[in-house]
Formats: C-alpha cells, sequence, structure tokens
C-alpha cells in the first residue's frame, strides 16, 4: 500500500510538514511505504495557470493517482487552509481521490481556526470522490516544538491525536489491503476432460 504525504505549505521549514514528516515517519516504523510531494516544489507559474502539460505537475497528478492513501497537511490562513494547495487539489480530476484513505492534518495560530477543516478543506476531499476522511488533527503553534537538538515535540493532548490518527490509518489501510488479497484468485482452467452425461 502506498501513502503520499502532500505538503500543502507555502513556506519551509514549517509547523506542518514536520508534522506531516512526523507522521510518515510513524507510519514506516508500522511498515508502510511513503513518498512526499511538497506543492511549494512545483512549478508556479505551471501551478497558477493550471498548465497540464508541465511535466512536474503531470508527476505529482500521477503521485496522488497511484497512493492508496494521501496524508495532507496545511496551515490555516484567515480560517482557510492554504491557497497553494487549493491551486493543487484543484488541479486534480473530479475523482482524483477515488478509493483513497485522507488523513487531513492542519496547524494554526490558535483553537479559532480549527474547523477550518472540516468546514474548508474535508468538503473538497469529499467532492474529489475520497474512500474516506479520517477525523482530522489540528494542532496549534503551541502544540508543536521545534528544535535542532529535539527535534519536533509535541503537546501531550496532539500527540495522542497523533497517535490515534495513525493507527487508524494504519489499519483502515491493512483492511483495504486484506480485502484486496481476497478479490485476488487464480483463475481455474477448463479442464480437457469430458463428461458423459
Amino acid at each position: 500500500m502506498n501513502i503520499l504525504l502532500l505538503a500543502g505549505s507555502p513556506s519551509t521549514p514549517s509547523r506542518s510538514t514536520r508534522l506531516l514528516h512526523h507522521v510518515g515517519e510513524r507510519l514506516a516504523l508500522l511498515g508502510h511505504r511513503y513518498v512526499k510531494l511538497h506543492v511549494r516544489d512545483l512549478p508556479a507559474q505551471a501551478l497558477v495557470h493550471a498548465d497540464f502539460t508541465d511535466e512536474l505537475l503531470k508527476t505529482a497528478r500521477e503521485q496522488v493517482a497511484q497512493a492508496d492513501a494521501v496524508v495532507i497537511a496545511t496551515p490555516v490562513y484567515k480560517a482557510a487552509y492554504s491557497g497553494i494547495l487549493k491551486a493543487f487539489l484543484d488541479l486534480l480530476p473530479q475523482d482524483g481521490l477515488r478509493g483513497k484513505l485522507v488523513l487531513p492534518l492542519a496547524t494554526g495560530g490558535s483553537q479559532s481556526h480549527m474547523l477550518a477543516l472540516d468546514y474548508g478543506l474535508r468538503p473538497v476531499l469529499s467532492a474529489l470522490d475520497a474512500k474516506h476522511v479520517l477525523p482530522s488533527i489540528y494542532a496549534t503553534d503551541l502544540q508543536i516544538n521545534w528544535s535542532a537538538e529535539q527535534g519536533l515535540t509535541l503537546d501531550a493532548a496532539i500527540a495522542k491525536r497523533v497517535s490515534d490518527g495513525i493507527e487508524n490509518l494504519s489499519a483502515s489501510l491493512s483492511a483495504l489491503n486484506d480485502a484486496a488479497t481476497l478479490n485476488e484468485f487464480d483463475s481455474i482452467p477448463f479442464s480437457s476432460v469430458r463428461c458423459s452425461v
């Protein structure tokens, strides 16, 4: 099962991207594979002008298409997810998340922006035909700390939500994998033996 880590922050480094990478590392410890896509690294002009001929945009869209699950991280600005993430999501086909599990992550300055995920991002993910949008994880700037010595440290409440989200995503991926395995079967060739009636 393939997981895409989709970073929607226009800046680097950023709290939302560090949280995203933390989730990816934890998923890797559970045996999952992931690839990273940073929307800010895509060519700005091609992104803004929806240039579907741009090779980097084609590759990015293909990464989404190949993923079984997408973990999306965004900062929240003015009660909305980032504009750069919106520009990228607008380039996906109408069913661009069909059959995929999606775990939304967001960071913001205060708890008052928490609903941006449920009222802004979640409807877009559903409109893109995601199989299941898992419960969102929102953290304020004070709940995420970074230092060169200690790396990323999370407030206890957010650490619990992140762990729950990772376990939920991992279990859901395992269930999808089990269902796919059950649907696979070897065809049995018809016997050349003739039966008499």
